[in-house]
């Protein structure tokens, strides 16, 4: 792109400077270039080097504290002056420019710090001296000079650029305190005659600390290539995610002809092969072929998944020993794998509530730290012991380098980016950071019955012929009437019929009783389907019938009659099997304390039946529209508790956004998946326990990254401040300080990758 101030041409990826203007977005060589183009846009604004207005998805790096800089290429946070990172990593990691920047930095600073630390300490310590003492303060400044200002120099830009934007950070400490004692120890070595008799130590030398300045750069920038590194592994989950999908398919040509093609060229409605041991390349739907395949990449559950024709096939997921050929359905950023990516790779970049807090304290902690260090060079100045000046200096310096806001930053987003890619590879897809707050906070869960509970699939379990007619072609005459009907039981009914091998025939005279049931004329017969009050309609007496009806009803099952030129022919039971997985998952929600509640627009009967069946249920509400699911879980919450809703259907969307946290389950509907907080991805109720362990998990790792970070700070200050030293002697050395301070951003994001390692699945009874 053109640069409209100055003609230049600038590359998006490495251009920082960048504005916005009437929606379009230009990108300039230098600051300068930007500032004359803000102040007057309209000079130099054309539609021909203009880009389209950047959104956080198209902006390639931003800030893990402050996901709302956005920029198009690397650089340092105008915030916090930390390194920006791929919004979105790609599948392959690069190298981080600046983790080989400070890297090639850290080397010359340690390869320098050494010999320095034995020139300036060597007499102290050993009683050698390296070099003779007039010459000392010389070899140190050559020693010291390429660290301070080559090696640390991004340290005093960072420091100079917070103090400019106000927005003071770690880099504003640190540029103080090495600026202090570099820039003393150099006025010492150059003009020693202006520092009076009481600077002076034996043999009138003037005392230089160098050493506190060279070794803590190299401290800190030893400890900013450990967090970087560290920082890298938090991305890990999502690059997991990008490595799954194949880079290649074989397609499948009219001729049956099979092609490998690139993954990008797959479109909607090709046929493709699927080989034993691939990966599925896109999201689609079996046409041929029969194998189990590995989703545990989508669902989190372990155990292959049959696959037949008909059967949905998600990308990424690994095929087993058969052979598949499959239709594609969704490609590129619609498929499955995609929308995980993206929404995991946003929920990273979320700031839970709880991040406020430290929000609020890192407003004031510069400032505050730097008042402190200023109190501590007056106090020890006038009241310390000899060399009062050379206390007072390394005192207040300590306390500058000791302070660390970035730890405090850092402590709730390392732990949201971590938790939720262990969410994305354990089946649960967390949309924002407060929604795992809340989990971890609920108190009630609310589950829908049907698709929740149960399958939400109603499966044929039972055909009662009445006396003088056949059980097969009974259900074949429904089934071609029901073939009309979109009911589930309808659904149910032709499903079980076509499974079992019956020839469905067409119908004819087609007819909806509204509230009764359905009628039609087939092979010549006129068949009707419906409740008792569609039998007595037509005058079909149930006989035994009605005592069958109500033996399948106290069961769960719902049941539809069938007449057949006027006489009752017999009876079809349908029921909604509940989850496998339901009862233990419902016993370890029990077992944490949670209340659980289910709702149903099911009948009363049928949904006790249920709640008896899966056990752990603690109330039951029966007979309700979506308004009314709403509705209870409003009074819920109004009666103090921490609710979380979990549903699949549209029905739920209304509760879902209701409760203080949604859990859609991914075989639901899109308007529920968008409604919740959560998706868990298979829709099985394991998930849920896993959601819950997660949250619990990420909040008590931020709590302990927080803890850490104010113990750290609240200690460390006072003791660099040298508040120990009336009581035991000691004093912080300013080197110390600074492997503190680099050591402890470090150790709250390997704090947060431990998170990697928590177990979520429910115990096995």
């Amino acid at each position: 792109m053109k640069d409209l101030v100055c003609g230049v041409n600038v590359d998006p990826a490495a251009s920082a400077h960048h504005a916005e203007h009437d929606g379009a977005m230009y990108l300039f060589c230098s600051a300068v270039c930007r500032a004359k183009f803000v102040a007057d846009p309209a000079k130099f604004a054309g539609e021909e080097a203009a880009a389209p207005a950047a959104s956080p998805s198209t902006l390639a790096w931003t800030c893990p504290m402050h996901p709302q800089i956005q920029r198009p290429g690397p650089g340092a946070c105008p915030i916090c002056g930390m390194a920006l990172e791929p919004a979105e990593p790609a599948a392959e990691a690069h190298p981080s420019p600046e983790l080989a920047d400070f890297t090639r930095r850290f080397w010359l600073s340690a390869v320098l710090a050494a010999p320095l630390l034995l020139v300036s300490m060597g007499a102290e310590m050993t009683g050698l001296h390296v070099v003779p003492m007039r010459w000392s303060p010389w070899v140190q400044l050559a020693l010291t000079a390429p660290i301070v200002l080559w090696a640390g120099w991004p340290f005093f830009e960072r420091g100079w650029a917070s103090l400019r934007s106000r927005h003071y950070n770690m880099f504003t400490l640190i540029a103080i305190g090495v600026g202090a004692a570099f820039l003393y120890s150099l006025m010492a070595t150059i003009a020693p005659g202006l520092f009076p008799t009481t600077f002076r130590q034996h043999g009138g030398m003037v005392p230089v600390y160098y050493e506190a300045a060279g070794v803590v750069v190299a401290l800190v920038l030893l400890g900013q290539v450990l967090e970087l590194r560290a920082r890298a592994a938090t991305c890990r989950a999502i690059r997991s995610l990008l490595k799954l999908a194949p880079k290649t398919a074989r397609r499948i040509d009219a001729q049956g002809e099979e092609q490998e093609i690139e993954l990008s060229e797959v479109a909607k409605g090709d046929r493709l092969r699927v080989r034993p041991g691939e990966a599925v390349p896109v999201d689609g739907m079996v046409v041929d072929g029969r194998s189990s395949v590995d989703e545990s990449m989508v669902t989190g559950e372990s155990a292959p998944v049959l696959k037949t024709p008909g059967a949905m096939l998600t990308g990424g997921a690994v095929n087993g020993a058969g052979s598949l050929v499959m239709e594609a359905q969704a490609v590129g950023a619609e498929t499955m794998l995609a929308r995980i990516v993206s929404m995991v790779a946003q929920a990273q970049r979320s700031r839970a509530p709880i991040q406020a807090v430290a929000d609020r304290i890192s407003g004031w902690f510069v400032p505050l730290v730097v008042l402190i260090a200023i109190l501590t060079f007056g106090v020890w100045n006038l009241v310390g012991p000899e060399p009062r000046f050379g206390h007072a200096l390394l005192n207040a310096i300590a306390v500058l380098i000791i302070a660390c806001p970035c730890a405090l930053g850092l402590a709730t987003p390392m732990s949201v980016m971590v938790g939720t890619g262990r969410g994305a590879r354990a089946g649960v897809l967390v949309k924002n950071a407060e929604a795992l707050q809340a989990l971890d906070k609920v108190d009630t869960l609310v589950i829908d019955k049907t698709g929740t509970l149960t399958e939400g699939k109603p499966r044929l379990v039972a055909i009662e012929p009445a006396a003088g007619f056949d059980a097969d072609r009974v259900l074949a005459l429904a089934a071609a009437v029901e073939v009309q009907s979109e009911h589930p039981l309808a659904v149910a009914i032709v499903t079980g019929a076509k499974d079992l091998g019956h020839f469905v025939p067409a119908v004819g005279e087609f007819d909806s009783q509204t509230g009764m049931g359905i009628s039609g004329r087939v092979e010549g017969r006129m068949v009707v389907v419906g409740n008792a009050a569609q039998m007595q309609r037509v005058g079909a007496d149930l006989g035994g019938l009605e005592a069958l009806a109500v033996r399948h009803r106290v069961q769960g099952a719902g049941v539809v009659f069938v007449a057949i030129d006027g006489k009752a022919a017999g009876l079809i039971a349908v029921a909604d099997p509940i989850k496998a997985s339901a009862p233990e998952a419902i016993a370890s929600l029990h077992a944490e304390g949670l209340r659980i509640v289910m709702l149903t627009g099911d009948n009363r009967t049928t949904a006790d039946l249920v709640a008896k069946a899966i056990g752990g249920i603690d109330e039951v509400h029966a007979d309700l529209k979506p308004e009314d699911k709403a509705r209870i879980v409003a009074e819920l919450k109004a009666s103090g508790a921490r609710v979380a809703m979990a549903g699949d259907g549209v029905n739920d969307a209304p509760a879902l956004a209701a409760a203080d946290v949604g859990l859609a389950m991914g075989t639901g509907t899109d308007v529920a998946i968008e409604s919740a907080g959560l998706t868990l991805t298979k829709g099985d109720l394991s998930a849920m326990v896993r959601a819950r362990r997660l949250a619990r998990a990420t909040m008590a790792n931020i709590r302990q990254n927080l803890v850490f970070s104010f113990l750290f700070n609240g200690v460390g200050i006072p003791i660099a401040a040298g508040v120990l030293y009336p009581v035991a002697g000691i004093l912080l050395s300013p080197m110390f300080a600074g492997a503190a301070m680099a050591l402890s951003s470090f150790t709250v994001v390997v704090n947060a990758l431990r998170l990697n390692t928590v177990r979520l699945e429910p115990c096995k009874r």
